[in-house]
C-alpha cells in the first residue's frame, strides 16, 4: 500500500507554505488522495495520477550533497494546475517518484487492455471473487511495446523507502514543519536566486542530456572527448589530494570521520566560512611540523612490525615447549612399562596384566587431560589479564580523546575569534599574511566537488525526466490509438443506423400505398426482412477492431443470465425488447454515474478505517452496490452477520464440513445432485454438468446440511447459493446461506412443514390490506389467492421473477438490512403495477397477469423508490408482532391437520374400501 507523509504547498498570501498530510493511493481509480492524518476518515481531496505528469528541481551543490534535507516535487495535473509536495528526504522523494510513475503506467495500459463498458470496472483488479470476476471477455493484454519497456528499465532508478513511506508510518508523528512565513520568505529569495542564475551567460553551453528517441529509443552516448575530459579531471583531483597528505596530518593519531569522498583538510577550512580567510596555516613552522608528524608516524610503523614480530616468536617459543613436554612424558611412559614388565610380571596371570595395561593406559589419558585444562586454565587467566590492561588502556585513551576534543574546541573558538578578528582587517593585510598556494588549491578541491555533487545531481534529474518523457509519450500514443477506433466505432454505428432508418422509410412508404390482398402487399416482405434482421444472432466482433462493445443485446448480459431465449421467435423479441429498453434506462439516466461518484467517495473515505454500519452506508446500499463493487461489500455484509458463528468455529470449518460430506453419504445428497441442473438452467454458470458454478453448488449445499441436519436440504436453498456464488468464493456463500437461513429468516423457514414460510405470506396479506387497500379488497372481490405467486418471492428472494439488475439491487439491500427488505420489495412491486392489475376484471386474467407481471418492471430507480419512500413507515417490530400472532395460528392448524390426517388413517385400516387408498408421502416412500 503505497502510503505515508508529504508536505503539501498550500494557502494564498503570507500564510502560504507547507502543511504536513498524510497521503494514499487508491489504485481503483489511479488517486492520490490526501487526509489532514493517518486516522482522519474524509480526505480533503485528491490528485489525479492517471492524467498527471512529474518534474522537479536540482537544488544546489550544497542541497544535492545533503540527502536527508527535504526534497519537493511537482505534480502537473490537466489544465495547468501544479501541486507541490515535499518529501522528507531526497530517498522519499525519489521513491514516490519512481511508484506514481509505475501505479499510472500500469493503470493506463489497464485501461488500453480493457474494452470498458458502462457497468464493469475499468480496472480488472477489481475482480478478485466469484463466478462473475472470472468470467470477464472484456478483457484482452495488449503486447507492450519492448523497445519501450526496455528503455525504462535503462532509466528507472531503483530506490527503497524509509519509515516515513509505508503502513508503518501512520504510527509515527508527523514531520515537523516550518512556519508558513518563514518558507514565504525563503521562497522569495530562492526565486530571485533562480531568476538570477537563468540569466548568466553560458550557464548551459556545456551540459549534456541523455535522450530517447520516439521511435527507436535509442541511447545517445557522450562523446570521447567528453569522457577524456572527465577522466583527466578525476586524475588531477587525484595528485591534489596526494600532495596534501602532508599539510592534513594531524598530531593526534586518530581519524575523526572526515567525508570520505573528499580530500583532507586544514582545520581552519572545516569550522570556517565560505570568506576570505587570514590564518598562517601554510607558515613554514607549519611546514616543519608536517614533517616532524610524518617522521614520528614512520617511527610508529616500525614498532608495530617488531611488536609483530616478537608476538610470532613468543609464539614459536611455546610450540617448542609444548613438544619437549610431549616427549618426556613418552619416555617417562616407556620406561615405566619396561620396568613394570621385568620385575612385577613375573607370576601373574595374562588377564589381570592386560587390565593393569588398561588402567595405565586410563591414567596417563587422564593426566594428559589435567594438564592440558591446567594449560588452558592459564591461558584464559593471561587473556583476563590482558583484558583488563586494554580496558584500563582504552579507559586512559577515552580519557585522552575527550581531554582531546575539549581542546580542539579551545582551538576552534580561539580560531574563531581571531578569524573574526581578521576579516575585520583590511584586505591587504589579510592578502599579505595568506599563502597564494593553500587557498588555490583549497579553492580549487571545494569547486571540484560541487561540480561532482551538481553532475551526480543532474545525471539523476536527467534519467528521471528522460522516463517521464518516454511514459508520457507512450501514453499519447495510446490514447490517440484509442481515439481513432473509437472514432471508427462511432462511423460504423452511425452507418448501421442509417441502414435501419432507411429500411423503416421503405416500410413507411409501403404501408400508405393501398393493396388488394394482404399476402401480396410489398411491406409483409419488408416486416418479414426486419424481423430476421432483429433475430440474428450479432456478429463476433474481430480482435483488430475498437476497443469497447457498442452495447448491443447480447447472448448473455453481466451476470451470466441468458438475455434472449431460444425457443419462441415472439418471446425472442420481447426478451430483446425487454432487453433493449434496460440498455436504454441505464444510457439515458445520469443517477448511475452520480452513484458512482457516491460509492468511490464513501471507499475513498474508509481507506483509513475499517468500514461500519452507518446511515450514509445504508442509502448508498439502498440505491445499488456498483457492479464492481458487490463482491467486497457482500462479504463484508456477511461478516457482519455471522461473526459470533466464525469466531466460535474452528480453523477450515467449512473444509471440515466438505470433506466429511464427500467421505459419509448424505441423506441429502440425492436430492441435491437431481436439482443441481434445474437451479439456474437460463444461467452460463449452471447450464451444464461441466460448469463450473454445478461443482461449487454441489460443495456448499452438502457442507450446509451437515452443518443444520435439522434442515439438510430444501428446495430453494440451491438458488439462494446460486446467486450468492456470482459474486463470492465457496467458503464465503455457505456463510451467505448461513446469514440466510440460520440469521435472517425465522425458524422452520425451509423445513419439510415450511412453517415460518407460511406464517410470512399471512404476514404479507395483512400489510397488503393495509399498504394498498384497494389493491387488496381487489383481489378479494374476484378471490385471487395471490400468495400462490408471492410465496416463491419470499422463500428464494425473488430469484427468477424479476430482471437480474432488480434482482442483485434487491439482495444489496436484503444482505445488509435483513428480510424486512422482501415485504419492502413485494409490496413496491404489486404498488408498481397497481392501476394495471386494477383494470382486469376476472380471476382468470388477473392469475395470468400475476404469473409474469414481475418481468416487465424494468426501471429500479422507480421501484427502489416505492419501496423505500412510498411505503414508510415501516417498522420490524410490527411484522415481528404480526408473525408471532400468525405462528400461533399455524401452528394450531397444522396440529388440527395432523388429527385429521390419524383419524383418517385409523379409519381405513377398519374400511375395507378404503384401504387401497395412499397418500402422496406413503406413494414416495
Amino acid at each position: 500500500k503505497l502510503c505515508g507523509y508529504l508536505q503539501k504547498l498550500s494557502g494564498k498570501g503570507p500564510l502560504r507554505g507547507f502543511r504536513s498530510r498524510w497521503f494514499v493511493f487508491d489504485p481503483r481509480r489511479c488517486y492520490l488522495y490526501y487526509f489532514k492524518g493517518p486516522q482522519e476518515p474524509l480526505p480533503l481531496g485528491h490528485l489525479d495520477i492517471a492524467s498527471a505528469c512529474f518534474s522537479y528541481h536540482q537544488p544546489e551543490a550544497g542541497a544535492a550533497a545533503a540527502g536527508d534535507e527535504p526534497a519537493a516535487f511537482e505534480v502537473h495535473s490537466p489544465g495547468g494546475a501544479v501541486t507541490v509536495l515535499k518529501a522528507a528526504t531526497r530517498q522519499d522523494m525519489t521513491y514516490w517518484l519512481q511508484e506514481l510513475q509505475q501505479k499510472r503506467w500500469e493503470y493506463c495500459n489497464n485501461l488500453d487492455a480493457a474494452k470498458r463498458d458502462s457497468r464493469t470496472s475499468p480496472t480488472p483488479s477489481d475482480f478478485s471473487k466469484g463466478l462473475v470476476a472470472k468470467d470477464n471477455p472484456d478483457l484482452s493484454i495488449l503486447s507492450q511495446n519492448a523497445s519501450a519497456e526496455r528503455a525504462r528499465n535503462i532509466l528507472a532508478v531503483e530506490t527503497s523507502p524509509t519509515d516515513l513511506v509505508g503502513e508503518q508510518a501512520a504510527s509515527q508523528p508527523a514531520p515537523v514543519q516550518a512556519s508558513a512565513i518563514n518558507f514565504s520568505l525563503k521562497q522569495w529569495s530562492t526565486e530571485i536566486k533562480n531568476s538570477m542564475s537563468s540569466l548568466r551567460k553560458g550557464n548551459n553551453e556545456n551540459r549534456k542530456s541523455v535522450f530517447y528517441t520516439t521511435e527507436e529509443w535509442e541511447l545517445l552516448d557522450p562523446t570521447p572527448k567528453d569522457l577524456e575530459d572527465s577522466m583527466a579531471l578525476e586524475e588531477k583531483r587525484k595528485h591534489l589530494a596526494e600532495g596534501n597528505k602532508g599539510l592534513t596530518s594531524s598530531a593526534f593519531p586518530f581519524d575523526f570521520g572526515r567525508i570520505p569522498h573528499k580530500a583532507r583538510r586544514p582545520l581552519k577550512d572545516m569550522i570556517g566560512s565560505s570568506k576570505n580567510r587570514t590564518s598562517s596555516d601554510s607558515s613554514p613552522t607549519e611546514w616543519c611540523s608536517g614533517n616532524g608528524n610524518r617522521l614520528v608516524s614512520e617511527l610508529q610503523l616500525k614498532y608495530q612490525s617488531q611488536q609483530e614480530e616478537l608476538e610470532k616468536l613468543k609464539k614459536d617459543l611455546l610450540s617448542q615447549k609444548e613438544l619437549v613436554r610431549l616427549l618426556q612424558q613418552t619416555v617417562r611412559s616407556s620406561q615405566y612399562d619396561k620396568y613394570f614388565a621385568s620385575h612385577l610380571c613375573e607370576g601373574v596371570p595374562k588377564d589381570t596384566l592386560e587390565l593393569l595395561h588398561q588402567k595405565d593406559d586410563q591414567i596417563l589419558g587422564l593426566n594428559n587431560q589435567l594438564e592440558k585444562l591446567n594449560l588452558e586454565k592459564d591461558s584464559l587467566q593471561q587473556e583476563v589479564k590482558n583484558l583488563k590492561c586494554k580496558v584500563g588502556e582504552l579507559n586512559e585513551r577515552l580519557g585522552m580523546l575527550m581531554e582531546t576534543i575539549q581542546a580542539k574546541d579551545e582551538v576552534i573558538m580561539k580560531l574563531s575569534r581571531q578569524l573574526s578578528e581578521c576579516e575585520d582587517s583590511t584586505s591587504s593585510q589579510s592578502g599579505a599574511i595568506n599563502s597564494p598556494t593553500a587557498t588555490c588549491t583549497n579553492k580549487e578541491l571545494q569547486e571540484l566537488d560541487r561540480l561532482r555533487d551538481n553532475l551526480q545531481g543532474y545525471k539523476t534529474q536527467n534519467k528521471f525526466l528522460n522516463k517521464e518523457i518516454l511514459e508520457l509519450s507512450a501514453l499519447r500514443r495510446n490514447a490517440e490509438a484509442r481515439e481513432r477506433e473509437w472514432q471508427a466505432k462511432y462511423t460504423s454505428l452511425e452507418a448501421k443506423l442509417c441502414q435501419i432508418e432507411s429500411k423503416y422509410l421503405i416500410l413507411l412508404q409501403e404501408m400508405k400505398t393501398p393493396v388488394c390482398s394482404e399476402d401480396q402487399s410489398p411491406a409483409r416482405e419488408v416486416i418479414t426482412q426486419l424481423l430476421e434482421d432483429a433475430l440474428k444472432a450479432e456478429p463476433s466482433e474481430q480482435a483488430e477492431q475498437a476497443f469497447f462493445k457498442p452495447h448491443l443485446v447480447s447472448e448473455y448480459d453481466i451476470y451470466g443470465f441468458q438475455t434472449v431465449p431460444e425457443d419462441d421467435d415472439e418471446e425472442k423479441l420481447v426478451a430483446k425488447s425487454r432487453a433493449l429498453d434496460l440498455r436504454s434506462l441505464s444510457l439515458t439516466e445520469n443517477r448511475e454515474i452520480s452513484t458512482g461518484v457516491k460509492w468511490e467517495n464513501y471507499l475513498a473515505s474508509t481507506m483509513n478505517r475499517e468500514m461500519m454500519r452507518c446511515v450514509e452506508l445504508k442509502n448508498l446500499i439502498r440505491s445499488g452496490i456498483p457492479h464492481e463493487h458487490r463482491s467486497k461489500m457482500w462479504k463484508w455484509c456477511v461478516n457482519l452477520h455471522v461473526k459470533k458463528f466464525k469466531d466460535s468455529a474452528v480453523p477450515g470449518y467449512f473444509q471440515t464440513l466438505l470433506q466429511k460430506a464427500l467421505e459419509k453419504p448424505n441423506p441429502a445428497s440425492k436430492q441435491i445432485e437431481l436439482d443441481l441442473l434445474r437451479t439456474l438452467p437460463n444461467n452460463k454458470h449452471y447450464s451444464s454438468p461441466t460448469s463450473e458454478g454445478i461443482q461449487k453448488l454441489r460443495n456448499v449445499l452438502l457442507a450446509f446440511s451437515w452443518r443444520n441436519p435439522d434442515i439438510g436440504y430444501c428446495q430453494g436453498l440451491n438458488r439462494l447459493v446460486a446467486i450468492a456464488l456470482l459474486y463470492l468464493e465457496q467458503e464465503d456463500a455457505f456463510w451467505c446461506l448461513v446469514t440466510i437461513v440460520e440469521v435472517f429468516m425465522p425458524r422452520d423457514y425451509y423445513t419439510k412443514t415450511l412453517l415460518g414460510s407460511q406464517v410470512d405470506q399471512r404476514v404479507f396479506k395483512d400489510l397488503m390490506s393495509e399498504k394498498l387497500p384497494r389493491l387488496h379488497a381487489h383481489f378479494e372481490q374476484y378471490k385471487v389467492d395471490y400468495t400462490l405467486i408471492t410465496f416463491n418471492w419470499f422463500l428464494v428472494v425473488f430469484v427468477d421473477s424479476v430482471v437480474s439488475d432488480i434482482l442483485f439491487k434487491i439482495w444489496d439491500s436484503f444482505l445488509y438490512e435483513g428480510p424486512k427488505v422482501i415485504f419492502r420489495f413485494a409490496l413496491a412491486l404489486f404498488k408498481y403495477k397497481e392501476e394495471e392489475i386494477l383494470k382486469l376484471q376476472d380471476s382468470m386474467s388477473i392469475f395470468k397477469y400475476l404469473r409474469y407481471f414481475t418481468r416487465t418492471i424494468l426501471d429500479a430507480r422507480k421501484l427502489t423508490a416505492i419501496a423505500f419512500g412510498d411505503l414508510n413507515p415501516f417498522p420490524l417490530r410490527q411484522i415481528r408482532n404480526r408473525r408471532t400472532y400468525h405462528l400461533e395460528k399455524v401452528r394450531l392448524e397444522l396440529t388440527e391437520l395432523e388429527a385429521i390426517r390419524e383419524d383418517f388413517l385409523r379409519e381405513r385400516e377398519t374400511c375395507v374400501e378404503k384401504r387401497d387408498l395412499i397418500s402422496d408421502d406413503e406413494e414416495d416412500s
